[in-house]
């Protein structure tokens, strides 16, 4: 169900220096507020709440509520529905937007599935770290048996 995930964590630990975002901002409380950027989709949107999970349990401060943002970003895969991705530009469709928002620091972070993510990445950027893998045996399909246990 859930794919690999990369996100830039290093914001949440204090490296954000060494990756080019400095842009981390305070709160009123004094504590870290994190932007993380994803797409729509149900699967991006559960991975960045799975982020958002491992970060509050990680880091108690990103635990607070409101420490830690989730934006919405439109791609221009999510909006192209009734053309190949070979046709418009492939993979990096998922995920320009999101680069772009970081880059402009609209965003201080960004959670992707790999399968969306380009074999090259834009200079400034780095994929620091995933998310286990979940276990990828949840579907079952079969012309004949509703279950594991009516298999002849």
């Amino acid at each position: 169900m859930m794919y690999l995930i990369a996100c830039l964590l290093a914001v949440a630990i204090g490296h954000t220096e060494a990756f080019g975002m400095a842009n981390v901002r305070m709160s009123a409380g004094g504590q870290s507020i994190i932007k993380i950027g994803t797409r729509g989709s149900p699967l991006a949107l559960a991975q960045a709440y799975e982020t958002k999970r491992r970060l509050g349990e990680t880091f108690p401060e990103l635990a607070a509520e409101g420490a830690v943002e989730i934006c919405t970003i439109m791609t221009k895969g999510d909006a192209i529905l009734d053309k190949a991705l070979s046709e418009i530009g492939g993979k990096g469709l998922f995920t320009k937007e999101l680069d772009v928002s970081l880059m402009n620091k609209e965003v201080d972070i960004c959670v992707h599935s790999m399968k969306d993510v380009p074999t090259w990445l834009v200079p400034g950027t780095v994929l620091p770290c995933n998310l286990p893998r979940e276990d990828t045996r949840d579907a079952f399909i079969s012309e004949k048996a509703s279950n594991i246990a009516g298999l002849p």
